[in-house]
């Protein structure tokens, strides 16, 4: 049985009809992934299943003591509660619950026969293990390092930013771990590295998960089945973004000739998809299996892994070469640029020319700078020191705050302020309506207030009017937020079809890497690295090199004689056992040092002409050999102790 049973579900909002007779039902285990246009029904169906929107017509079946659990756009909060307090606040039962589990352990290690102990003890043992919550405080430390919740874990909740409490939230929701997690645009004020975890921890926990997300290499990696809400019906797709893809092609080419354009969109973005993406998993492959045989010799060669971080740090110069041409125009000039807000340092010392074909985006964590240093390009906010020389050019500007926008307009005044009902783009004198239609917008909406509209209409409002604008260079604010995945794909063809230059803050690494050229990389000593590669390039690398370090700091921290004593005194072994143990450190030193021995005489010619370089070769040749048959024989009976300790 399935843990939800959507029948034949109908809900209309006055006479707008939002799904007709619709089924859909939810397994153990499924990641599903509502996708669709804003306003096509994507929230609505998410509410029916949690269960919180009545529907018109048909059943909803449930599982009994179904757990479903979804995450607010508008999270409350016990007021009062600090930030710890408000991640913990949902985990009163667990708690209990394992407290139980204590109380029943030790009254059975008097009674183990009693029946009704066992009984109960094995249905807390299966609550707890359902929810993972067996190193709850663990888990809860993690996650709020991992969502950069540290720094206010004891500050009142209220007092922290609408995005800071989606944070909170979330992080919540994932420790409570219900039988169905719902999640409305999840990586939202997430960072890449916030979102990588939040990948991660689904994956690992095997949660029963429906999410709505624009983030398609989200999409791609977590969701086991995609939902398509359109025309009132649903469409199901096996697999993530890729899959829809090809599927959702396959489904129009069946359809009527006025599916054409929308096909060739789907078309585009396939081919993209499959050159770009997995192209560069392909790449990753060779790299991740080298990656995972490092981890074998991590114990016992760190040169290795030094070679091998060397090797990744040379691929990620490979992309950096400077590919600009110096024929064009100047657009920008920054020297030695410094920002601080407030009293906290964000850049310091950056140099760079942006030039009039340049297609950059400034990435790096929450809270970096990115924006700031936006705000320093637009003449808004004044250099701590450093210097940014500005040529003639027009700027259009985009910031979620849609500051172009006037509420108390209709569209076509909008777009028309001067009257008539046309619009210039680039050049093309073009009616209103067939340019917004472009944007995804109904003849019927042309004479509708901005105000009125919803936030995720108002942006795509905000860009259909910025592309309008006879502008030199677009300056984009995290633009793909609020934006459904059409809408970013109309954006998308836009920016590749700007003629100008572009900047774009974003978290989105599908839209960075399909749209920049360049990348303005925030790190961590407040300076910022430029790069060429794509942005989930550089991520992996940065990731595998990360591992590396990792890698090497325990090699090195990794003392074989040492360890092997310490642990001798509750080891249970053999006596020869034992004996090796207590030999083979110091052989494997010895061993260690006669290599080191070979390897200086090989560089010396006077050395290696006496004995023979081949002889001496080979002498190399069997000490490594006996060496490796060393380090093996000691790791296999660590091994063999580890498995007696545990």
């Amino acid at each position: 049985m399935a843990l939800i049973d959507l029948q034949k579900i109908s809900k209309h909002y006055s006479a707008q009809k939002i799904l007709t007779e619709v089924n859909f039902h939810v397994d153990e285990g499924e990641r599903i992934v509502i996708i669709g246009k804003n306003g096509s029904g994507k929230s609505t169906l998410m509410k029916i299943v949690n269960g919180t929107l009545e529907h018109d017509s048909g059943r909803r079946i449930t599982k009994n003591n179904l757990e479903v659990k979804m995450l607010d756009q508008r999270p409350n909060f016990q007021d009062g509660h600090t930030v710890r307090e408000a991640v913990e606040n949902g985990l009163r039962e667990l708690n209990e619950a394992k407290s139980r589990y204590d109380e029943l352990s030790l009254l059975l290690a008097d009674d183990f026969d009693n029946k009704k102990l066992l009984d109960e003890h094995e249905k807390i043992s299966s609550y707890i293990e359902h929810h993972n919550a067996w190193n709850l405080d663990d888990k809860i430390e993690r996650i709020i390092q991992h969502f950069d919740l540290k720094q206010y874990e004891n500050k009142p909740v209220d007092l922290l930013s609408g995005g800071e409490q989606r944070r909170v939230a979330l992080a919540s929701l994932l420790l409570q771990k219900p039988d169905i997690l719902l999640l409305d645009e999840p990586t939202n004020h997430l960072d890449v590295y916030m979102v990588e975890f939040l990948e991660e921890l689904i994956l690992k926990e095997k949660f029963t998960l429906i999410f709505i997300s624009h983030d398609r290499y989200f999409i791609d990696r977590i969701a086991t089945k995609s939902v398509e809400v359109d025309d009132c019906a649903l469409r199901e797709y096996s697999g993530g973004y890729s899959n829809y893809l090809t599927q959702k092609a396959e489904w129009i080419r069946t359809l009527q000739k006025q599916h054409d354009n929308l096909l060739g969109v789907l078309k585009r973005e396939n081919e993209w998809f499959a050159r770009g993406v997995r192209a560069r998993l392909k790449r990753n492959e060779g790299r991740k299996e080298r990656l995972m045989d490092l981890r074998e010799e991590a114990k016992t060669n760190p040169a290795q892994i030094r070679k091998m971080s060397v090797e990744l740090q040379r691929e990620a110069k490979h992309f950096n070469r400077d590919k600009s041409i110096n024929k064009q125009k100047m657009l920008f000039e920054v020297e030695d640029l410094c920002l601080t807000l407030g009293n906290k340092e964000l850049l310091k010392d950056f140099t760079t020319r942006i030039l009039q074909k340049d297609v950059i985006a400034i990435v790096g964590p929450n809270g970096s700078g990115k924006s700031t240093l936006l705000k320093a390009l637009l003449g808004r906010l004044e250099p701590t020191s450093g210097k940014i020389k500005q040529g003639e050019f027009k700027i259009g500007y985009f910031d979620q705050h849609r500051e172009m926008l006037d509420d108390d307009k209709n569209l076509m005044e909008t777009f028309c302020p001067h009257g008539g009902d046309r619009v210039n783009v680039r050049g093309k004198d073009m009616h209103v309506y067939g340019y917004l239609k472009n944007f995804l917008f109904p003849r019927e909406f042309l004479e509708k207030k901005i105000g009125i509209l919803s936030g995720g209409e108002k942006n795509r409002i905000a860009l259909a009017l910025l592309f309008t604008l006879e502008v030199d260079i677009l300056i984009l604010d995290e633009p793909t937020n609020d934006l459904d995945i059409p809408t970013i794909n109309i954006l998308e063809e836009q920016l590749t079809n700007f003629p100008g230059a572009v900047i774009i803050v974003s978290h989105d690494r599908y839209f960075v890497d399909k749209i920049a050229k360049k990348l303005f990389i925030f790190k961590s000593d407040k300076h910022i690295e430029e790069s060429h590669q794509q942005y989930s390039e550089y991520l992996e690398l940065e990731k595998e090199l990360k591992e590396l370090d990792e890698m090497q700091s325990l090699a090195c921290a990794i003392k074989p004689k040492e360890v092997v004593r310490e642990k001798l005194k509750t080891l249970k072994l053999t006596f020869k056992e034992k004996i090796a143990l207590e030999k083979l450190p110091d052989e494997i030193d010895e061993l260690e040092l006669k290599m080191q021995e070979k390897n200086k005489c090989l560089a010396n010619p006077k050395c290696y002409e006496d004995i023979g370089i081949t002889a001496l070769a080979k002498e190399l040749q069997e000490i490594e050999e006996l060496y490796e048959q060393k380090v093996e024989e000691l790791l296999t009976i660590q091994e063999k102790e580890e498995e007696i300790n545990s």
